[in-house]
């Protein structure tokens, strides 16, 4: 009776990369079990470069979700945009996301040109196939396969789950044989503070359309932990005093809903009572501003963290 072959563990990181809204924060929640990034229906969802730690039977694979990549309009998004593309040289592999429901178009050209100069192994998933008539899928994976030379095409539904198994597995299979690279109880890189912010700035997300989720940032300006309570205090930007009046609403209707909502998520994630405070602050052209923009974790040295490539430090 012979020894059964050993089979090595794999382990590395893969950039989660795409055009904005086509899906990869949900697709990342989904493959990771729990939500690491917040989501909504508003496009640059995503500012921050986020890792999440997947470990399987025999492998560990690390996600980068990114901000979708697009045309920058003020230093915040190019902020964006640079941690998308230099979060690409920083993987193993590049899982591209797109729509089934779209063709390749001049974005998408763009994006191939940067994955093309990386060298690395680029996966595409095509996302939302729950939105189309499955004879719309075969067609659409032909259309993409005239973009580039991918390693393979896997069409899947983020939001339903649908061949999001296939996929993993496919990532799986592509990695890198070595060791672990963080300890298994390890989820991810970023401090309970950024993600208490995001969670601040769904529920913005979620209640307020045309400019206002775009011209809004949250920033922690107090987190402490006393016996039994997490106290917090964190300060909402924007930039102008129509926007300020809008996100508090009539007697303060908007504040107090967006308040409420984010302090249960809060509790829930933090695992203690929590007293949030909310504050809204005018800041003009808080975009432009590289202090403020360095303290929400978008400054060119914050996101350098990324690179760490040994896993978390000592």
């Amino acid at each position: 009776m012979s020894d059964s072959a050993v089979v090595p563990f794999r382990a590395g990181f893969v950039t989660v990369v795409g055009r904005p809204n086509v899906g990869k924060s949900t697709l990342v929640n989904r493959i990771v079990g729990q939500k690491v990034a917040i989501v909504s229906d508003k496009p640059q969802t995503t500012r921050n470069r986020i890792l999440a730690v997947v470990n399987r039977p025999g492998s560990q694979m690390v996600l980068f979700d990114t901000p979708g990549i697009h045309k920058p309009m003020h230093e915040m998004n190019r902020r964006m945009v640079e941690t998308a593309t230099r979060s690409i040289g920083q993987g193993d592999l590049v899982l591209w996301l797109t729509e089934v429901t779209e063709p390749p178009g001049p974005g998408d050209r763009f994006i191939e040109n940067l994955l093309r100069k990386s060298g690395l192994p680029v996966l595409l998933a095509l996302n939302k196939i729950d939105r189309v008539p499955k004879p719309r899928i075969l067609p659409a994976i032909e259309a993409w396969r005239q973009v580039a030379d991918f390693a393979e095409i896997v069409p899947v539904s983020a939001l339903k789950g649908e061949n999001v198994d296939r996929l993993e597995k496919v990532l799986l299979g592509k990695l890198p044989e070595g060791q672990a690279l963080y300890p298994e109880d390890f989820l991810t890189d970023l401090p309970e503070r950024f993600f208490v912010a995001e969670m601040v700035r769904e529920r913005i997300l979620h209640h307020t359309r045309e400019e206002i989720p775009y011209v809004t940032g949250v920033v922690i300006e107090q987190f402490k932990e006393e016996e039994g309570l997490v106290r917090i205090q964190a300060a909402i930007l924007v930039e102008r005093e129509n926007q300020k009046g809008i996100l508090i609403g009539r007697g303060g209707s908007m504040l107090k809903t967006v308040g409420t909502e984010a302090r249960q998520q809060i509790e829930a994630f933090l695992g203690a009572k929590v007293f949030l405070g909310l504050f809204v602050k005018v800041r003009e052209h808080w975009r432009e501003n590289e202090g403020i923009l360095g303290e929400m974790g978008m400054g060119e040295r914050g996101q350098d963290r990324a690179s760490n490539r040994g896993g978390p430090e000592d």
